[in-house]
């Protein structure tokens, strides 16, 4: 149990301002992106390639999830992803002879 704490402590002392900025700045680039209230102004591929077109959306997407996870927001308890517990993993086995 102790590693575990101090492993998390240790992710908290590496996020310096610095770092922290740099992941704001690319959230609020990507939500913007994804926002775009141009209607296309703001457009790295264009979306009516197929399959292809929509692929930077989907990049900024991510992105954005990412940025929101390294803040502490879960969106993944949105789509009914579960919390990871400690109890998920211990293994009960029985051994027979």
């Amino acid at each position: 149990m102790q590693k575990e704490d101090t492993v998390h402590g240790e992710v908290k002392d590496k996020r310096s301002v610095l770092t922290s900025i740099i992941v704001g700045g690319v959230g609020a680039f990507s939500a913007v992106y994804l926002l775009n209230p141009t209607a296309g102004f703001l457009e790295l591929i264009p979306d009516n390639l197929p399959v292809v077109g929509n692929l930077d959306e989907a990049a900024a997407a991510a992105l954005l999830v990412s940025c929101l996870a390294y803040f502490g927001v879960d969106i993944g308890g949105l789509f009914g992803r579960k919390k990871k517990d400690e109890a998920s993993d211990i293994i009960d086995v029985e051994a027979q002879a």
